[in-house]
């Protein structure tokens, strides 16, 4: 647990910085949280509201200081079909459970799963994510539907951005890009497209409310695979944002308290008409190259950002998008590995092959979760294909010729199975055979069963078979799994 004053630290340590890459983190957010609630089906104010509500939960109770949540693509591609069939109010029952459901992940320290999430995914998740990033400001920078004065705009914007810095950083460049351009275009009555073309803002503050669903089983059949669906999605792509931030800052935080932070958020957000969201991997850049640190960046993201759209709306509406898209093109060459590109030469292929993989499959599908679980199976597949090859099984005879005994060396596993079996010559079939293990491991019930058949095919030829040297753990599986002890085992190779 985080001591208070450790935790007190997290909110004041980097006061300064922290409000200023909020101001921007709030302004970049409000044409996503449009989009995303137009992707979803459902009004702007659906996706603006859960973006406030769920930057200032998890920046209160959440596990990652610095890292952004809102409305997602990830999650809000999952709510069309939804909100389609059964409308906007079946859509907040589902996050209510949704959250549940990562509340429930939190208590059972599920989080710790991404310790099997390998560095080659998390390179191919970063990548695919700087395209995706990259891909979704192309709308924004189509001739044929932005003015010509578009793209002056971008590149000024840029220029502000990558310049600036050069000068001061006492002012995140960001900033100062929405700023100069925003006056730019209302001083000068430049025609492109503004965040009031977007979509109609929210004129009211957020207040209580309950779903309006009837709380029968019928309903929670129609909600739990939607809910489901959005709570590992939304975990996945958290707990991906995470370990980035981890990296970034060269900081640790507590998984399991993020998976928490994230169910209260979208549990409490549903209550003020909200959609689910979860951590924002492009915010989170903004975030931290704007100098974002604390859990005060995330809160005062969320408060400016409501503030913004509901108070401040006259002012939000007349900002360029030009200048959103010049930020958010920032992140997208910031958030790419580029390094990764040249390191394909040099690292093992296996590793490359997964980075690639997630990379496309992200892309294709613009699902995350769906092109992590395709790194995951590849890495899987890649490791037990290499710890394989590291297994062998060598025998010699004793000088009478009564005994074989055979040296297992390595991990036996569903994948050295067939290695072990093929080690054998039980044609030969001396009067004592001995299966040293010593040197091995025995890990699942593959191997138990390639043991019982190794054991009972010398027994059926009349040798008298001994395992020796297993380990404790070996030994544990060995006599919960194995048959070859058990009366009438020879009865059942047949069928073993």
């Amino acid at each position: 647990m985080i001591t208070f004053d450790a935790y007190r630290r997290q909110w004041t340590g980097n006061i300064r910085g922290d409000v200023m890459s909020g101001i921007v983190v709030a302004l970049a957010l409000i044409p996503e949280a449009i989009a995303f609630s137009i992707i979803a089906g459902v009004d702007p104010k659906v996706g603006l509201y859960a973006s406030f509500s769920i930057a200032v939960i998890t920046a209160i109770v959440g596990g990652r200081p610095g890292m952004i949540s809102a409305a997602t693509a990830a999650t809000a591609v999952l709510m069309i079909t939804l909100v389609k069939d059964h409308g906007l109010e079946y859509l907040l029952a589902a996050t209510v459970l949704a959250g549940l459901l990562q509340i429930g992940m939190g208590v059972l320290k599920l989080g710790q799963l991404m310790r099997f999430v390998s560095k080659s995914v998390m390179t191919g998740f970063v990548n695919a994510l700087a395209i995706l990033i990259f891909l979704a400001q192309l709308p924004e920078l189509d001739p044929s539907k932005v003015t010509w004065m578009t793209f002056p705009l971008v590149a000024l914007g840029l220029a502000i951005i990558y310049l600036l810095p050069r000068v001061t950083r006492s002012i995140p460049s960001p900033l100062v890009n929405i700023v100069v351009l925003t006056g730019l275009v209302w001083f000068l009555k430049v025609d492109v497209r503004t965040v009031g073309d977007m979509g109609e803002l929210p004129a009211t503050w957020p207040h209580f409310l309950i779903p309006d669903v009837p709380l029968t089983f019928e309903t929670l059949l129609i909600v739990l695979p939607y809910s489901a669906a959005i709570a590992i999605v939304g975990l996945m792509e958290s707990l991906m944002t995470q370990n980035l931030v981890d990296e970034l800052t060269d900081t640790t935080s507590n998984r399991n308290q993020e998976c928490i932070g994230q169910g209260l958020a979208n549990t409490a957000t549903a209550f003020i008409g909200g959609m689910a969201g979860c951590a924002m991997i492009g915010q989170s850049m903004i975030n931290v190259k704007s100098g974002g640190r604390g859990r005060l960046s995330s809160f005062v993201a969320g408060v400016f950002l409501l503030i913004l759209v509901v108070a401040l709306q006259d002012f939000v509406k007349i900002m360029p998008m030009p200048s959103l898209v010049a930020v958010m093109i920032m992140v997208s060459i910031g958030t790419f590995s580029w390094s990764s590109i040249k390191n394909l030469k040099t690292h093992p292929r296996s590793s490359s092959i997964v980075m690639i993989a997630t990379v496309a499959t992200v892309v294709y599908t613009h699902n995350l979760a769906i092109g992590v679980l395709v790194g995951v199976l590849l890495s899987g597949i890649f490791f037990a294909a290499k710890i394989s090859q590291l297994f062998r099984v060598t025998s010699h005879l004793s000088g009478d010729g009564r005994t074989r005994t055979y040296k297992v060396e390595g991990q036996l596993f569903y994948a050295s199975v067939e290695d072990f079996q093929n080690a054998f010559d039980f044609r030969e079939a001396p009067e004592n055979v001995i299966l040293d293990v010593s040197e091995a491991h025995i890990w699942d019930i593959s191997s138990v069963q390639a043991i019982d058949m190794m054991v009972l095919k010398f027994r059926r030829e009349g040798a008298q078979v001994e395992i020796v040297g297993m380990n404790r753990a070996s030994e544990t599986l060995v006599d919960k799994l194995a048959i070859h002890d058990k009366p009438g085992a020879l009865d059942t190779l047949g069928t073993h």
